[in-house]
């Protein structure tokens, strides 16, 4: 969380390549207006909709979005409100959609400030908890293709772009 992921996206999506793609960014403030509790008070059903919501994003063909998968397991595996139980049935559920991404970009925290937006926490040791969950699950449920980015928003589309390319 706020490690500029959605800026990511969207600068992406302007890029003469990715021009054809959609860009499909997390809609936490409506999703918290309509009562989902977010970050740590995140609750079993609420994280089902933040799965359905990535479920629905892959059924469509060439889209960009600043979420994946592994954010919910990974917010899933911090929230103190859902049993342990509870956190693997939902992993494994999650997992069966692995394969369904052709890249998933993992942006490095490192040298970000956390911006305050209103909806997510500002705590820097849950986004480290966060992000380390993120980087375990990642390591042990790989996608396809894993690109690595941190550096500014130029830095990081350059980087994207050049491992994709290949593929465009």
């Amino acid at each position: 969380m706020s490690v500029g992921k959605t800026t990511l996206a969207k600068a992406l999506g302007e890029t003469d390549r990715l021009r054809d793609h959609s860009v499909q960014t997390e809609r936490s403030k409506y999703l918290r207006d309509l009562g989902i509790p977010l970050n740590t008070d995140s609750t079993l059903k609420g994280q089902f909709i933040f799965l359905a919501e990535r479920a629905s994003e892959l059924l469509h063909p060439n889209i960009i979005t600043d979420r994946t998968i592994w954010d919910v397991c990974s917010f899933t595996m911090n929230a103190s409100s859902i049993s342990e139980h509870e956190k693997m049935s939902f992993i494994q559920t999650a997992l069966m959609l692995k394969n369904e991404y052709d890249l998933v970009v993992y942006v490095d925290p490192a040298g970000v400030d956390v911006e305050d937006n209103g909806v997510r926490t500002t705590d820097i040791a849950y986004r480290n908890k966060i992000d380390k969950t993120i980087r375990d699950l990642l390591a042990a449920n790989p996608p396809h293709l894993l690109v690595k980015v941190k550096g500014t928003t130029e830095e990081r589309v350059k980087t994207v772009l050049e491992a994709v390319s290949k593929y465009l």
